[in-house]
């Protein structure tokens, strides 16, 4: 009878210890937790002394960390990116951006519009969107990976009134990077790209670019951007949406310390007369050339492969001329 009696208690108290237990590794656990938001929210502090400084100004108001019990991340009701020298300005809404515990290697990235946008010589611009999200694979000294995606981007002109003028929208854009020692690599892709009719009527589009940056793109980014660089565009092409008519180009291409682009591109068009609606549109000024050119290219079928040559900023098809490239 005694033997009976003792297997509920120490059943009992197996329990107790196994609870006691549990609940010491998760004070523990939310010990280590906190303190290593602590951590984090000093880091970043750190981090924004060092960044405001030699013209820059960068503000993450009231900063928080957030994301107990899984997640550890920093939140931003609004953040602020100045820099006076390069003349660029990015202001935007709550900012998240958190990492699971166990994958403290991979960041996901969230944006809440609208976002004012400042370049040198360019109106401010207003862009609004339905999900901006960026997810980034940390490594030492820079990322392996960092993918942005938005979706239904819309991109206008920070004026006064109510409705500001609409420039273009997309429902897709995706921005892809991976440094490759001291080249990167840059991947975009968009779909249902559309302008504003009272700009440029064109049709609505879909496309890609995928190219390389050489030349040590990486190790100066706070220096002269793509001047004096050079890369290899692996595919770049432009889909007519709700047709078959498009363009694709390849080649090697280089910028000098002026920024003007040379380059040596093969381009495919097919659906060639279509093009030449949508091309004359885009350069007016050479519309007569672009029609005078495709009806040739027409005449060799309905795809078409050519060379496409910038000199100096100067774009030529063949023999003709199709416009200009101002300096980048």
């Amino acid at each position: 009878m005694a033997s009976s009696d003792q297997r509920p208690a120490n059943t009992s108290r197996r329990f107790k210890w196994l609870a006691a237990a549990i609940v010491g590794v998760i004070l523990a656990y939310t010990g280590a937790w906190y303190y290593g938001a602590g951590v984090v929210l000093d880091r970043v502090n750190s981090s924004f002394a060092v960044l405001n400084r030699d013209g820059r100004r960068i503000n993450c108001e009231n900063t928080e960390v957030l994301g107990y019990p899984f997640r550890m991340g920093i939140s931003c009701r609004t953040v602020l990116f100045e820099d006076a020298r390069a003349g660029i300005g990015v202001r935007a809404h709550k900012f998240r951006t958190s990492s699971y515990v166990y994958t403290p290697n991979r960041s996901i990235t969230e944006v809440e519009g609208p976002a004012i946008l400042q370049f040198p010589g360019l109106n401010p611009l207003e862009l609004t969107w339905n999900t901006l999200r960026a997810t980034t694979r940390l490594a030492s000294p820079l990322p392996e990976r960092v993918s942005i995606e938005s979706k239904g981007l819309s991109v206008r002109l920070d004026e006064l009134g109510d409705v500001t003028p609409l420039l273009f929208k997309a429902d897709l854009f995706e921005v892809h990077m991976r440094p490759q020692q001291d080249d990167l690599d840059v991947a975009l892709r968009f779909g249902g790209l559309s302008f504003n009719d009272e700009l440029v009527t064109l049709p609505s589009f879909s496309g890609l670019v995928d190219a390389q940056l050489m030349d040590g793109a990486l190790l100066d980014l706070g220096g002269p951007g793509l001047r004096n660089r050079s890369g290899v565009l692996r595919d770049a092409t432009v889909t007519i949406e709700g047709g078959s008519a498009g363009a694709s180009l390849s080649g090697p291409f280089s910028i000098d310390d002026a920024g003007m682009i040379d380059a040596e591109l093969q381009i495919v068009l097919r659906n060639p007369a279509q093009l030449s609606a949508v091309l004359a549109e885009l350069f007016p000024d050479a519309r007569q050339e672009i029609e005078l050119g495709i009806a040739g290219v027409a005449a060799m079928g309905n795809t078409t492969s050519l060379p496409l040559r910038i000199k100096k900023g100067e774009v030529r098809l063949g023999f003709f001329v199709l416009g200009f490239i101002p300096p980048v």
